[in-house]
């Protein structure tokens, strides 16, 4: 089965540029698309263009939570993103196995929030790389970018993960000020 994936962090989804990168050379029986949490608009963009062209062509769309990218066989992951306003978001992953659903914390609980036995890592290290590393110690691995490939490796080892119809994360209101 021919299957394309995207992820909106693998370019600036805001502009329509990344479409041309995409390789539609064959079209596509399914999309996989990332769902987030992230950007609004990115997430939003990626989400109409599978969409859309599942209308045209008739393949199937189907969606994983963008931190399932950063997951690894074989290991337990926390990954961590900036929710803004002083609070988190946490996604847990043994291997390829997501544990929960994706949950906010504030600043106060995030040290318990992640058992002590994961490796940490965040999309978001711009903004809160030295508050992960002040938290987590030497568990805290760094910045990682959500990647199609990510997203392949979680989709085929867990492909019950995979949501029809899919719909972007939103963990708050939208920041107006």
């Amino acid at each position: 089965m021919n299957v394309l994936y995207i992820e909106r962090s693998t370019g600036d989804c805001r502009s329509g540029e990344w479409v041309d990168r995409l390789d539609l050379a064959v079209p596509p029986q399914r999309i996989v698309v990332g769902t987030g949490p992230g950007s609004f608009a990115g997430i939003r963009s990626a989400l109409a263009f599978a969409q859309g062209y599942a209308i045209g062509s008739g393949c199937e769309v189907l969606g994983l939570p963008s931190a399932c990218a950063l997951a690894e066989h074989g290991r337990r992951t926390a990954v961590v993103g900036d929710a803004r306003r002083d609070k988190f978001w946490v996604a847990l992953f043994d291997g390829f196995r997501q544990m929960g659903d994706i949950f906010q914390v504030g600043r106060e609980g995030l040290l318990k929030a992640v058992p002590d036995d994961f490796a940490v890592v965040t999309p978001d290290a711009q903004r809160i790389d030295r508050l992960l590393a002040d938290t987590f110690g030497s568990r805290y691995e760094g910045g990682r970018t959500p990647s199609v490939e990510g997203l392949k490796a979680f989709a085929e080892a867990n492909p019950a993960a995979l949501k029809a119809e899919p719909l972007p994360i939103y963990l708050n209101p939208a920041v107006r000020d």
